[in-house]
């Protein structure tokens, strides 16, 4: 698959369908089956964004070279989406807990010996 550089812009049907070696029946038959997403103009021309290029990139891997069905595909992408989420909630669980268990350390270290308020700001430090 051709290499990309990112931006903003948003490409055509033709192009994409020229850049990725596909007809362009086959990218509206991915839109059918819900698999790609495009925008579209004010002309109703169907715009490719870079995110939606990157979706593409996995459906033909998928395809192409592990010889997935569109139906697995439409699984995998839902899975990963799925994934996806979860990663980014256990981040923030991490991160608030994280804030949490600063918090209470700060809080406990003037009442705690000097030698144990001195472990807990090396353990604060490392942390960030």
């Amino acid at each position: 698959m051709a290499p990309r550089s990112k931006s903003k812009a948003a490409y055509m049907i033709s192009s994409v369908a020229e850049q990725y070696g596909i007809h362009p029946q086959t990218l509206r038959l991915y839109e059918r089956e819900g698999l790609l997403k495009p925008s579209r103009s004010d002309g109703n021309t169907r715009l490719y964004t870079e995110q939606d290029l990157e979706r593409l990139e996995v459906i033909l891997h998928l395809t192409r070279d592990l010889g997935v069905n569109l139906a697995g595909v439409e699984i995998i992408l839902n899975m990963r989406e799925k994934m996806r989420q979860m990663h980014e909630e256990v981040e923030n669980f991490v991160e608030t807990l994280n804030q949490e268990m600063s918090t209470r350390s700060r809080e406990a270290a003037p009442q705690a010996p000097s030698g144990v308020r001195t472990l807990i700001r090396l353990v604060d430090a490392k942390r960030r």
